[in-house]
């Protein structure tokens, strides 16, 4: 069993664009499915697809390259994240987003900022 479910997913994302895999199947968790239609509107992804209790993700490429780089986990069930909204940090300058966990469900770094809201920040993907 796993226990924390987004690290997982996000681990299955990244390994099945380094094998360059046409969709990758995971677990469907609230989170997980707004994490990766978050993805899917910024580019990251094809689409996502609910089947039963899964997700199907298809993945996205550029030519044979992948859309997706690169990802970082930055909080952790042992050590969480949060940041105010004077302290969120643009990815790679502005050519990555961060996902952050607001009141206001799952933001990107600038649509936080946007709305002048802080939070969790879960992840980095460039």
């Amino acid at each position: 069993m796993v226990t924390d479910t987004i690290s997982d997913a996000l681990i299955r994302l990244k390994n099945g664009y380094m094998a360059r895999k046409a969709d990758v199947v995971l677990p469907k968790t609230k989170v997980v499915l707004a994490l990766f239609q978050l993805l899917a509107k910024n580019g990251y992804l094809g689409s996502v697809e609910i089947k039963d209790n899964n997700l199907k993700l298809i993945l996205k490429y550029d030519h044979k390259t992948p859309v997706l780089t690169d990802l970082n986990r930055i909080s952790k069930p042992g050590c969480r994240v949060y940041v105010n909204k004077n302290h969120l940090h643009k990815v790679l300058g502005g050519r990555g987003i961060g996902v952050i966990s607001t009141p206001f469900g799952l933001l990107t770094d600038k649509e936080a900022r946007d709305k002048g809201v802080g939070g969790e920040v879960l992840c980095e993907v460039w």
